[in-house]
């Protein structure tokens, strides 16, 4: 049967009218779902497996071929590999390098993933696509995806810490509301031991005044806002004032750990890294790994702590070395306290960067690397993944992942899911269509990871 132009026009137009009409649907339910849903603690759409996330950030890009996945030499002519030693700890028998003595006391709880890569070798593109899925454009991060999702556990804390930061890009909630924003305690090299949230302490006024002075400011706030169309960044303002209220009565004290034991502070290494060696810049980390484990004891649903640089271009050995010594024993010690106080079963402890390095050949004496987005390493622990396991692998230089394959937006869909979130059904209208953190094109999520 021939249809002519006339009678397809007629008898689609009513389709087009619902498309359009499905569409308005879609942004109006994605709008009231965001204005009212702020940080209050959601359940998940399906069973998760964590509750919680500490992203061990380390920035530069590590080298994986002297740390995770060991490349010894099968030629005698030599090829580029590892150039210091491994050996296999645990029951699991995890191969972990020479530097790192007490992660490697933990090889039966992580989960190895050899076979990430990414788009770019270029560092502030792969180190955005990271947190945000998005080499370019900004978009919001992992963190924040993930307070828009699950809330927060506890209504006096924000949903999401950032430790060490740098650009605001990286924790930023961009279109998203703007109380799923990561809040920052330490900003481009600011001192970490004496890094705080401004503005929460002040003497000048009782809180019954603070609070009546604040009520008296929401007023007209709201005042405006009943005059406006939905603005859902108004309203996250208005929603961030009220949590800067109420976290006057944790944050100071989390912040403050001078009510921890002195073993307590010399196995994480509290202020013990006070020179910069190369291009391991003085982080306190030790004092970042243990503010992590106290603001996810306390419900802080995703904190990120950073440490850099990683970027060892020249004198590779000597400051890896250095790197390493600075965060292996911070990073025992927190999956040390989250074992123990029975936390780490439910918190997924994510370590990596934005790429990895080529190896170097032992034979040439040369102390110099690159850049390799094509093959690195990143590793979980807790929340539900395997412990002592190996995903993927690299070719026998580690030029390029060839098994197990994970790209960060498959790394992203999994993350979401041990959440228990759907990573491809996470979304947010805005600018005419559908966001989510894995991108257009959805990513995979990697049960093979799974406990």
């Amino acid at each position: 049967m021939s249809i002519d132009r006339r009678a397809l026009l007629a008898g689609t137009s009513c389709g087009f009218g619902y498309l359009a009409l499905q569409a308005l649907c879609h942004q109006q339910a994605f709008a009231a779902t965001a204005t009212a849903s702020g940080l209050s603690a959601k359940r998940p759409p399906i069973a998760p497996r964590a509750k919680r996330v500490i992203f061990l950030c380390m920035s530069g890009g590590p080298a994986q071929m002297d740390t995770f996945d060991h490349k010894p030499q099968t030629t005698s002519k030599g090829h580029p590999g590892s150039v210091f030693a491994f050996d296999r700890h645990g029951e699991s028998g995890l191969p972990i390098s020479e530097l790192l003595p007490e992660t490697a006391r933990h090889a039966d709880q992580l989960c190895v993933i050899n076979g990430m890569h990414a788009d770019t070798g270029i560092h502030a593109q792969s180190f955005l696509q990271l947190h945000t899925g998005e080499r370019l454009r900004k978009r919001p991060s992992l963190g924040s995806w993930i307070s828009y999702g699950l809330g927060t556990e506890n209504q006096n804390l924000p949903g999401f810490i950032s430790l060490n930061t740098s650009k605001s890009s990286v924790y930023s909630s961009e279109f998203l509301p703007s109380i799923h924003n990561g809040t920052p305690i330490g900003v481009n090299g600011e001192n970490m031991s004496t890094a705080t949230i401004n503005n929460i302490e002040s003497d000048h006024l009782p809180m019954d005044a603070k609070r009546r002075q604040l009520d008296w400011v929401q007023s007209l706030n709201r005042q405006h806002v009943s005059s406006r169309a939905v603005d859902h960044q108004l309203n996250g303002v208005i929603e961030s004032m009220e949590l800067g209220f109420r976290m006057q009565a944790e944050s100071p004290d989390l912040l403050d750990i001078r009510d921890e034991t002195e073993n307590t502070l010399r196995r994480y290494r509290v202020g013990k890294q006070t020179e910069q060696v190369g291009t391991c810049k003085v982080t306190d980390f030790g004092r970042q790994c243990l503010l992590a484990r106290r603001f996810s004891e306390a419900g802080v649903r995703f904190v990120e702590v950073n440490h850099g640089s990683w970027d060892q271009h020249k004198n590779h050995r000597r400051d890896l070395r250095a790197n390493c010594e600075a965060t292996d024993a911070p990073i025992a010690a927190l999956l040390d306290d989250l074992r123990q106080r029975g936390l780490l079963e439910d918190t997924l402890v994510i370590w990596g960067g934005e790429f990895g390095r080529p190896g170097l050949n032992p034979n040439d004496k040369k102390d110099e690397t690159g850049h390799n987005a094509n093959g690195f390493t990143f590793w979980l622990a807790g929340g539900g993944v395997k412990g002592g396991y190996v995903h993927g692998k690299t070719d026998a230089t580690g030029a390029r992942a060839v098994e197990g394959k994970v790209h960060f937006r498959d790394l992203h869909a999994t993350i979401l899911h041990l959440l228990g979130l759907p990573p491809n059904d996470l979304q947010y209208w805005h600018a005419g269509r559908h966001h989510r953190l894995t991108g257009p094109d959805g990513g995979k999520v990697v049960t093979d990871l799974f406990a």
